[in-house]
């Protein structure tokens, strides 16, 4: 697995799943949709991972602990619902729902690096501009350098590492140690926390609609939703749950779930219709999540653009400021 997932690597990613879901929904078994993805993958770097797959489905191991073994390259997100996904007998709905999860996050990525290039460039036109002057009158060039790429340098480790600890291929104690960073921040935390609980909605419908105990249910769809904090407070519930209470009366108690969650999965669960409801709060949160996330892809670079903005006049006022002081201290005026 690359170091850095690239918007490219994402849709070739949904191209895979896009593919997957097709064929499966069309009655092929999956086997089958996997040699034809072997022979026409989106990509050449997935046809090795997808021989290794089939080799061992061959062998006798189901398709999820395939993924599990070593040498596997996909997310544990990904691994996760799809074990939702095989053990409902709905691997077709987890692939679409994957196909569209990646698509979205090539999309959002394109959009902010399209947005970010304006102001990056701007930000590395000033940092090389503005100790121009000092080295043009000393001809120190590594005093020009330490004041340009000793500034750079330190950004791009910066920023390389925040990508880096974003992408969703890392351990549950590293994702945990991200989402709690990221939960308190407006829009950002919250559209990732709606994302996840339509990824849960999706999953537990799937189980409950295949047989699987309501209590097991949840403990896997929480798993697949991909949130750590989501993981833990469901199996806490485990206790509760075998007490007699039902998940309408934890989910009420439960600062995990917002009100409206809440509220509709009460209503599903006492009418009798706890799939479509579920199928509802999957939409629901699916569309605010998406939404708040493009608004965070829009936003980011303005405010970086800002920030650049005020960096650039802050620069040009001192430069007058010391050059008018240079006059007067000359006897200028």
């Amino acid at each position: 697995m690359p170091l850095i997932v690239t918007p490219g690597q994402f849709t070739q990613r949904a191209e895979f799943y896009h593919q997957l879901a097709q064929l499966t929904s069309a009655g092929i078994g999956l086997p089958r949709a996997l040699e034809q993805l072997q022979r026409h993958p989106p990509a050449r770097s997935f046809r090795g991972p997808i021989q290794r797959l089939l080799q061992r489905i061959n062998a006798g191991t189901t398709f999820t602990e395939s993924l599990q073994l070593p040498g596997g390259w996909l997310p544990a997100f990904d691994i996760a619902l799809l074990d939702a996904g095989e053990r409902s007998g709905r691997l077709d709905a987890c692939f679409k729902l994957l196909a569209d999860y990646y698509n979205d996050r090539a999309r959002i990525t394109r959009q902010m690096i399209a947005d970010l290039a304006y102001p990056v460039g701007l930000l590395h036109m000033a940092i090389f501009i503005f100790p121009f002057a000092k080295f043009f009158m000393s001809g120190n060039l590594f005093a020009y350098l330490a004041q340009t790429f000793g500034v750079l340098i330190p950004l791009y480790v910066i920023v390389v590492a925040m990508i880096y600890a974003g992408q969703s291929k890392h351990g549950e104690h590293w994702r945990a140690w991200v989402e709690a960073i990221l939960h308190p921040i407006p829009m950002l935390g919250t559209g990732r926390h709606y994302l996840a609980l339509s990824r849960l909605a999706a999953a537990l419908e799937a189980l409950i609609n295949a047989g699987v105990t309501i209590i097991e249910a949840w403990e896997l769809a929480a798993t697949a939703s991909g949130s750590p904090a989501l993981r833990r407070a469901v199996h806490a519930w485990k206790p509760q749950l075998l007490a007699g209470e039902t998940p309408a009366e934890v989910i009420r108690a439960s600062p995990r779930f917002p009100e409206m969650f809440a509220n509709l999965y009460s209503s599903g669960e006492i009418s009798g219709k706890l799939d479509e409801t579920l199928r509802q709060l999957r939409r629901i949160y699916q569309e605010d999540g998406t939404r708040k996330l493009h608004a965070v892809a829009q936003w980011v670079p303005r405010f970086i653009y800002l920030a650049v903005a005020l960096m650039i006049a802050h620069r040009v006022v001192q430069f007058w400021a010391g050059y008018f002081k240079q006059v007067q201290d000359a006897g200028g005026f």
